[in-house]
């Protein structure tokens, strides 16, 4: 990672990105839509005017929503712990987070990634993935000998908590990371009895400006209201299609698995 992009993440990083889903299989669908993420230093960020750390503002990042139990989360200090107990070599380690800020009182983040930096690179990342029915369920995510994770290295996890009532709690999740200098580019492939769906998220880094933050209010007014309606829009799709209904199940215990299977090319 270059020096310049060092001291961004010191600044706060707005990534004015794209996801995009697919369903595969015999029911298909797909979307894609626009999406703010902010990448930061919890611990030596400094946000422009418009974004705040655990205080109101029109954009915001609050410890208490990442890093353990949903909404009442420990924030970096959580992540430090689940690497330490690991045995990650935490010594020049910088701990930064990529996630969807609160848009005013509302917050809702589909995925967020914690991710550690070893020499501006990453070595490891959790997966903090949220249901829309108050659930959450973390994917730790790293070679066995926490090398640095390359585009194409794929990590695969079991999937244990129910995400959508359109999908089973079963199967795979196949990740693939590309954090680049200028970029980031997020593949997360769901794969189960040959049916499943691809996710994506890609944007360029650019440090947030209060120039940035509102126009992102502006062109995509409403933050993670917005994300929740798009979710449940493209629930009544997969409903008009007649896609099976699964009912919710109790969220997997403990909060956080670990992924199991590395292979080196994307599929």
């Amino acid at each position: 990672m270059r020096a310049g992009n060092r001291s961004m993440i010191n600044m706060m990083e707005h990534i004015q990105g794209q996801t995009f889903h697919a369903r595969r299989g015999e029911l298909k669908n797909a979307f894609k839509y626009g999406v703010d993420f902010v990448l930061y230093d919890p611990l030596t960020a400094t946000p422009p005017m418009l974004l705040s750390q655990n205080r109101f503002n029109l954009w915001s990042m609050s410890d208490s929503r990442h890093g353990g139990t949903r909404g009442r989360g420990d924030g970096v200090r959580w992540f430090r712990d689940v690497l330490e107990d690991r045995g990650f070599p935490m010594e020049d380690t910088r701990l930064v987070l990529l996630a969807q800020p609160s848009f005013l009182w509302f917050h809702f983040n589909p995925v967020s990634f914690w991710i550690a930096l070893r020499d501006g690179k990453p070595c490891a990342y959790v997966a903090e993935v949220n249901n829309t029915f108050g659930h959450r369920h973390c994917y730790f995510c790293a070679h066995e000998d926490f090398r640095p994770i390359g585009k194409d290295d794929t990590i695969t996890a079991d999937k244990l908590m129910h995400v959508s009532p359109f999908q089973k709690v079963a199967g795979l999740y196949k990740f693939n990371f590309d954090m680049s200098d200028d970029a980031i580019n997020i593949r997360i492939l769901y794969e189960n009895d040959g049916e499943g769906v691809l996710a994506t998220l890609t944007g360029s880094r650019r440090p947030a400006t209060n120039a940035s933050l509102l126009w992102a209010a502006l062109r995509r007014p409403f933050g993670a209201v917005r994300v929740v309606a798009l979710i449940y829009m493209q629930a009544l799709i997969l409903w008009i299609k007649r896609a099976p209904f699964m009912r919710k199940p109790p969220p997997p215990q403990p909060l956080i698995s670990d992924s199991h299977t590395f292979r080196g090319k994307r599929t």
